[in-house]
């Protein structure tokens, strides 16, 4: 079904909540593993029904934000989520507590039993109203950045269209919007320092009620993390200041040299050639005819996925008026549909579209058909392997779409890659900071920003910028308002993904096999399972950073001599 066409009916709650709760008691009472079983089937079509009518929600809402039907109706499933999943947790304790747990095991597996008491250890009915008031704060940031309307080369950009001219050839040019995103960030600083203040006290509130010292030990269990935890976590990053930020250190002074400059300031940080980054050749159109025959071309699979998806009318690319930043990719259930959400600024950011999220639909296209509903799901932190490694696999139908900048396309997308993790890195560790200090005032969160921009970025220079140069960076990245802990994910994720660029040099066809074999697992193992089980590293062992780096530059140095 093309996506216009796909119905939506604001669902009834005191329906949902009587269906989910006759379930619940049904589980309780049965009599046996067989009528547990039948119940767990309606729990899943019930669940599936408010995912997907949730998702349509979320799409049409951050098409348009100023779309008042769809404004309301998000308003609704905010307000309503919480109450949803107390429907959910109530029945995944019945199905922990159940007598018949031993034959359940056999039939769902002991990883969804794991999983489901994690489920259990992240909600409370005591957090309910305090989860309401963090989904409405998350939609009013999210809604304000939209909202920005900047006058820029004698037009009306928002935050999307204004990248393209961060990313110009011309250094001034890029200095200017730069300049002309920071007038955006001043004037709504306070607001932006509010909203972000609530959000800290209310997540903090949270975890007190159930139990927790503070909000980061409920924000890895709401992650899901069943493999790793801070500890580990610490591990990489300090892997990642000791190894990686030395070495990323001797490749910023070869782009400096590169471009030309006497010192790189913020405004050059993505910038890698003095005449200015490769950029997609042709249309909107064309690249998506660009896309088809790359994904005609890779594999089976991927050929079927594609043409679903174009056929489906399951994109929404172009950036326009009351339009949602960022880019992402959604899942309905109910009809077995990825959906993919992005803003075309005309750079190669437009590729990483075709390429990073297809990576992510991909992987919910091959899992829709998991009898298991909840091993369709996985955790972010695999979910990120299967969108950055796609960027990589892709790399031999680059030239559709960049034509004689292909090379230095690959070698910046490859460079890119790696200059990223410190920065993921920089997210999470000031996570930690603020949710184990969630008193600490706005001055003093971007005063702990700006302290581990020295120790993993100190390269950066903000030219005295006035919003950004005192620490305001983390405003502008919206998981740190809407997905606590989430960006750690990123950076496991790309370790991986490089490992499988690294194996494509030596057997390409075998690293393949790997990662679509990882794909259709989807959430049936735990990431550290899966990364084992598909033959790479994990980026929590010793060395795994050393042996990540050794590999990256001998693949840098081979690609300059192309």
């Amino acid at each position: 079904m093309k996506f216009s066409q796909i119905p939506y009916t604001r669902p009834d709650m005191a329906q949902l909540i009587a269906d989910g709760t006759a379930i619940t008691a049904a589980v309780k009472n049965a009599s046996n593993a067989a009528e547990v079983m039948k119940q767990y089937n309606k729990y899943k079509e019930l669940y599936k029904n408010i995912c997907t009518l949730s998702a349509l929600v979320y799409i049409r809402h951050t098409i348009d934000t100023r779309d008042e039907f769809y404004d309301k109706e998000n308003d609704f499933i905010d307000e309503n989520s919480p109450m949803f999943q107390k429907v959910g947790v109530d029945f995944y304790r019945e199905m922990v507590n159940s007598p018949f747990r031993a034959e359940l095991e056999k039939e769902l597996g002991e990883f969804w039993f794991v999983n489901a008491e994690l489920k259990l250890k992240g909600f409370d009915d005591k957090i309910i109203d305090e989860m309401q008031k963090e989904n409405a704060l998350c939609t009013k940031y999210n809604k304000l950045l939209a909202s920005a309307s900047l006058e820029f080369d004698g037009k009306k950009l928002n935050l999307s269209q204004l990248r393209a001219y961060q990313l110009s050839t011309d250094r001034d040019v890029r200095k200017a919007a730069y300049a002309k995103r920071t007038e955006f960030f001043v004037e709504n600083e306070k607001e932006l320092d509010d909203i972000f203040d609530e959000l800290v006290k209310l997540r903090h509130e949270m975890a007190l009620k159930m139990g927790y010292e503070n909000y980061l030990e409920l924000g890895y269990v709401k992650m899901q993390r069943n493999s790793y935890d801070a500890v580990a976590v610490k591990r990489f990053r300090d892997q990642v200041k000791t190894i990686l930020v030395p070495f990323l250190q001797k490749m910023h002074e070869q782009r400096r040299i590169d471009l030309g400059v006497e010192k790189l300031k913020f405004y050059d940080e993505d910038i890698y050639y003095a005449d200015g980054n490769p950029t997609p050749k042709g249309t909107p159109e064309e690249m998506f005819e660009a896309g088809k025959k790359m994904y005609d071309e890779l594999s089976t699979e991927t050929k079927e996925f594609f043409d679903f998806m174009l056929e489906n009318e399951l994109f929404d690319v172009l950036a326009k008026k009351g339009k949602s930043g960022g880019g992402y990719c959604h899942f309905m259930p109910d009809y077995g549909s990825p959906f993919i959400f992005a803003n075309f600024n005309g750079t190669s950011e437009d590729v990483d579209v075709l390429t990073h999220e297809c990576g992510h639909a991909l992987a919910s296209y091959l899992a829709r058909n998991i009898e298991i509903a909840e091993y369709q799901e996985y955790t972010y932190d695999v979910a990120e392997i299967h969108s950055m490694a796609m960027e990589f696999f892709t790399g031999n139908w680059m030239n559709l779409f960049f034509k004689e900048e292909t090379d230095r396309f690959l070698y910046m997308q490859l460079a890119a890659a790696l200059t990223f993790i410190p920065y993921g890195c920089t997210v999470d560790e000031f996570q930690h900071i603020v949710y184990e200090n969630p008193d600490m005032t706005p001055s003093e969160r971007k005063a702990a920003w700006q302290k581990l921009e020295l120790e993993y970025k100190p390269h950066l220079d903000y030219d005295g910028d006035v919003f950004f140069s005192k620490g305001g960076h983390w405003q502008r990245q919206p998981h740190i308002y809407e997905r606590p802990f989430y960006y750690i994910d990123y950076c496991l994720a790309e370790t991986c993904a490089i490992q499988y660029r690294i194996w494509m040099e030596s057997n390409t066809p075998a690293a393949w096999k790997s990662y679509i074999d990882l794909m259709k697992k989807a959430g049936t193992r735990k990431l550290t399972d899966l990364i084992a089980e598909a033959g790479l590293n994990s980026p929590f062992e010793s060395g795994s950073i050393e042996s990540l780096k050794n590999g990256v530059d001998e693949l840098l140095q081979k690609m300059m001599l192309r």
